[in-house]
């Protein structure tokens, strides 16, 4: 989740500066970049609970352990809450899940590289406070009241806000992890079908990266929990958006959709406002209940655009947000999946062509099926590992034809191999750990924040 945008205060007085916001992503192919974000657990050694934001090893302390790194503290009321440095930061979700907001970058080479040195530097920090870090798509181990709250004004809000709305909102809050890619469109029509392949091949991503099979300590009947959290998280900001695939869809279309996902909160003089439930067509017209007669700025709306979660999200460029958090292999592997689609023209035509006729009902289909049944969820006389295999060859071509080389002249479809290898053994990480778990684990959690730690 984001921290307040650094967007400037200019007053939004037209609907037409809104779509104007996203036609401003646009961008010739030679400037499209790779922005990588992935978030992670922390607990102590000692106890395996996760750290609490104050003390002498909470993740405050974490935080200003990494200034010695370069990164700048970014400060909401008087405590570090976040970090800045070259074009990156680094954030915390609800409950203290770690999170890197990547720079936007050239190549999977880079950004893997920005990773691993991220999570060189937090292993370091970590150790002194006694600290681990683990990569899942959900907390393993601990119920939702015994995760802690960090002190940002938002996550106060949106606490609130969300048992109002759906049964799970505060799971996804406090005891979920992600990776995700966002990647960059040239027109309008480029991020139409941009938008309409990776909605449709979301699922598969999940599918690929479901980790997530356990909830407090026991198998939860899941392999990617995380994902099925948002089925029950808030049905206005969340889910495929059938309407991207309708005939007309663009910019204007997306911007009606945000119009009509309710406000969290408005961001103003340092304080956060709760809005949580309003309408922002109100705000347009000065009618926001909680600031009468005020009108939206430009950063209220890049704020309000952070507030929806559907499985694809549009900004100013494009966030895939299906995947479970993982180790530091996947966390590479996911932006070449999509880069790797989306990034090369023959291949994007590709996955169009695998996707294009999927019916509304066998998307959702898709959607509802794998977070319980990943690549083994069935699907046109087949499975998704079908589909999944498909997609990859796909990525696989890509990356080839896009010759991205490092120092020794490697493309980047070689970050896609941990992949293949899910694919050809058709076991998921999940699947992996749930044998773990019924095996030589004797039906124990614990030895996952040890042997699957960074």
């Amino acid at each position: 989740m984001s921290s307040p945008s650094h967007v400037a205060e200019t007053p939004i007085t037209d609907r037409n500066e809104l779509v104007a916001t996203l036609a401003s992503g646009e961008k010739p192919k030679a400037q499209w970049r790779i922005g990588t974000e992935h978030e992670k657990f922390g607990f102590r050694l000692d106890d395996l609970r996760p750290p609490t934001f104050d003390g002498e090893r909470g993740i405050e302390a974490l935080l200003t352990g990494l200034t010695r790194f370069g990164w700048a503290a970014v400060q909401e009321n008087g405590r570090t809450i976040a970090l800045l440095r070259d074009n990156a930061s680094v954030t915390l979700e609800p409950a203290g899940q770690l999170e890197l907001s990547g720079a936007a970058l050239e190549s999977i080479h880079q950004t893997c590289v920005e990773t691993g040195t991220h999570l060189n530097e937090v292993a370091q920090v970590a150790a002194e406070l006694e600290l681990g870090f683990l990569g899942m798509g959900f907390q393993p181990k601990w119920t939702r009241e015994e995760m802690p709250w960090m002190p940002k004004g938002r996550y106060r809000i949106m606490r609130d806000y969300m048992p109002k709305v759906g049964s799970l909102g505060l799971d996804m809050m406090t005891r979920t992890c992600t990776v995700q890619v966002n990647l960059d469109y040239a027109t309008e029509a480029d991020m139409v079908k941009k938008f309409r392949v990776s909605l449709a091949l979301q699922p598969i991503a999940t599918a690929l990266f479901a980790d997530s099979p356990f909830t407090e300590g026991k198998p939860n009947g899941y392999l990617s929990y995380r994902s099925h959290i948002w089925t029950d998280t808030d049905a206005d900001r969340t889910g495929m958006l059938d309407f991207v695939f309708e005939d007309g869809f663009g910019y204007e279309r997306y911007v009606d959709y945000l119009l009509d996902v309710p406000m969290y909160f408005s961001y103003r003089d340092g304080v956060y406002h709760d809005a949580s439930g309003q309408s922002f067509r109100d705000f347009m017209v000065g009618k926001l209940p909680v600031l009468p007669g005020q009108l939206p700025t430009l950063r209220d709306w890049s704020d309000h655009m952070t507030t929806a979660f559907p499985e694809v999200r549009l900004k100013k460029y494009l966030e895939m947000r299906g995947a479970d958090g993982g180790p530091w292999a996947r966390l590479c592997a996911l932006p070449a999946f999509w880069v790797g689609l989306l990034y090369d023209d023959a291949a994007l035509d590709a996955a169009w062509d695998l996707v294009r006729d999927f019916s509304l009902v066998e998307r959702h289909a898709l959607r509802d099926g794998v977070p319980k049944h990943a690549l083994n969820l069935p699907f046109r006389g087949g499975t998704v590992r079908d589909l999944a295999a498909e997609a990859l060859k796909i990525a696989v071509a890509g990356l080839k034809r896009r010759a991205a080389r490092n120092a020794d002249g490697q493309d980047e479809s070689h970050f896609l191999d941990v992949l293949q290898e899910i694919v050809a053994s058709g076991i998921t990480p999940a699947e992996r750990k749930l044998a773990l778990y019924h095996g030589e684990w004797n039906q124990s959690v614990d030895p996952v924040f040890k042997q699957f730690a960074y």
